[in-house]
């Protein structure tokens, strides 16, 4: 079926194709006649207006970007309905765009948008991010950009986060209040905003439950599955193995449980675990997994209430705004 347009709306109405559009915004210039007959023609062609097309009209695309490392995270799917609640609002549309975890791939994206693509940018950096001078690019191209989670410190537009060394702090402390005395960190990546500061907040949760912190103990992961399960592996095989583990991000929880069984050890008996995670599977994990639940939801909605606000008033000033939202530890049996 061939797609219905205004111009055959107005050949079939004997109109010109600039009344049938006029008659569709229910513009004050046509009667209530006219409006009528082009709505009724059109209901029964079944006409779908093309916001594309009177976007660039007005040089709106109505369409923001929200660009992440992956979806696979619950984190970041909560976010995403969050973001889409306000631009449901607004009358946007949202497009996913995904780096897996590349720096290259990143920096391509944003490059698309510089031509104008998208109103705004909502974006939560890959783990191989490291400067952000892609995204200055595109802000110094009209393009207003927010920061969720994932930032770089170096750009200057608002950033929407949460306690990230707080978050970790807890957790340190509340492994070493269980007895923990050998605490493995479990990172992803050296130069990530959200990297750097859960793991000061890991250290310093050692130095004031005096216990010395040691790099042996702090485990740089990667984007892979397997090279991640045997890692964790070597890691839990060795004659002093931790007592305690802290996975900084989600991914790296299924392999130590995967671990632990195929080690025969025990959670919480031999290792006690806690997780950053939004996982509703938590509660039925064998264990219940402890975990540092983020504000995903309230995250991706106030990054795009900021990035709405930058988008429709010319005065706003995005580079003042940085909100944090606190995280909460849920304790469960795993630690």
């Amino acid at each position: 079926m061939s797609v219905v347009t205004i111009k055959d709306l107005a050949k079939r109405l004997g109109l010109s194709a600039a009344t049938v559009s006029r008659a569709l915004r229910d513009s004050y210039e046509i009667s209530t006649e006219t409006k009528q007959m082009v709505a009724k023609l059109a209901e029964e062609l079944g006409y779908i207006p093309n916001p594309y097309a009177s976007s660039l009209r007005r040089r709106k695309s109505k369409t923001i970007a929200v660009v992440l490392p992956e979806v696979a995270d619950s984190f970041f799917s909560l976010a995403i309905n969050g973001i889409e609640s306000v631009a449901k609002d607004k009358g946007y549309h949202v497009l996913i765009y995904l780096t897996h975890e590349s720096f290259e791939r990143e920096k391509a994206i944003l490059h698309q948008f510089k031509s104008g693509r998208v109103d705004g940018i909502l974006i939560s950096v890959s783990e191989e991010t490291s400067s952000g001078g892609h995204i200055k690019e595109v802000i110094a191209a009209g393009i207003p950009v927010v920061f969720f989670d994932r930032i770089c410190e170096d750009v200057e537009t608002a950033k929407i986060i949460t306690d990230d060394f707080e978050s970790s702090y807890k957790a340190t402390r509340h492994l070493t209040a269980q007895g923990c005395k050998r605490i493995a960190y479990l990172s992803i990546s050296p130069a990530l905003s959200i990297s750097i500061k859960r793991t000061e907040g890991y250290q310093q949760g050692l130095a004031d439950s005096n216990i010395p912190a040691t790099e042996s103990e702090i485990i740089l992961c990667e984007n892979d599955f397997e090279a991640n399960y045997q890692m964790i592996k070597d890691l839990l095989k060795k004659k002093n193995r931790p007592d305690g583990i802290i996975a900084s991000v989600e991914k790296l929880t299924p392999p130590v449980y995967l671990v632990c069984r195929d080690l025969n050890l025990s959670i919480p008996g031999d290792i006690k675990l806690i997780s950053f995670t939004n996982l509703q599977s938590a509660l039925i994990l064998d264990p219940p997994l402890t975990t540092i639940t983020q504000p995903a939801f309230d995250m991706g909605k106030s990054a795009a209430v900021i990035l709405f606000k930058g988008i429709e008033k010319k005065n706003f000033d995005l580079l003042k705004q940085r909100v944090t939202i606190s995280s909460e530890l849920i304790k469960r049996v795993s630690a």
